[in-house]
């Protein structure tokens, strides 16, 4: 079973920054793409950043300069350091991955169970 788990959601003052992380668990043979979205409550799930398997990135543009995707590969990891945090980034923070699970098996779509990022004074 592959599980992507995530850690590092919480309450923050507006401003202030958080560092988000994701590792992949269980038995598999590859990671391609992994990345970040979020949902607010109301409103759909939107992509916040990607990051390819050689270290391309992609952002949202209400996230660009403030938020840092990057990735340890040996640690099977994905990270979002997020700063100048604003109340509209409060939301559910969700992990995706592309995995690979054996070599007779197609590329399958992973979800992280989601971490609560809010931003509150």
């Amino acid at each position: 079973q592959v599980q992507l788990v995530e850690s590092g959601g919480g309450l923050v003052q507006p401003g202030g920054s958080l560092r988000l992380s994701c590792a992949a668990v269980g038995s598999f043979i590859a990671i391609n793409a992994m990345g970040w979205y979020r949902q607010a409550p109301g409103k759909q799930r939107e992509l916040v950043a990607t990051i390819t398997s050689v270290g391309s990135t992609n952002y949202a543009d209400s996230v660009k300069g403030r938020f840092t995707i990057s990735r340890d590969n040996a640690k099977k990891t994905v990270y979002l350091q997020m700063n100048s945090l604003k109340p509209e980034d409060t939301a559910v923070y969700y992990c995706n991955a592309g995995i690979r699970e054996s070599y007779w098996r197609t590329w399958s779509d992973y979800w992280g169970q989601g971490t609560q990022v809010t931003v509150s004074s």
